[in-house]
């Protein structure tokens, strides 16, 4: 069964480029990986600075492997530097 996983993060104008660039460095990572059906990046409309990813994957399990996978672990801790603060997902099945 198919898996969403909605992560959220806060951005600012300071570090919105930075981000941009770690940002499709995963995708680009996430592309290839096994169980990985898409991605789509939504910024909020009323608030200022939120933006949510909505990623799908074939099963929890490819997920899992992917939240384990040591070059995203690099990557997302870059992301959280960043931002200042850890990055939030929550997973839901279709």
């Amino acid at each position: 069964m198919a898996v969403k996983i909605f992560i959220k993060r806060k951005v600012t104008d300071k570090n919105v480029l930075e981000l941009t660039v770690l940002m499709k460095k995963l995708r680009a990572l996430t592309l290839n990986q096994p169980g990985y059906i898409y991605g789509e990046t939504l910024r909020r409309i009323d608030k200022t600075g939120e933006m949510l990813v909505i990623s799908t994957w074939r099963s929890k399990a490819d997920w899992e492997a992917w939240l384990q996978h040591s070059q995203r672990i690099s990557l997302q801790s870059e992301v959280d530097m960043l931002l200042g603060e850890e990055t939030t997902y929550e997973a839901y099945e279709e």
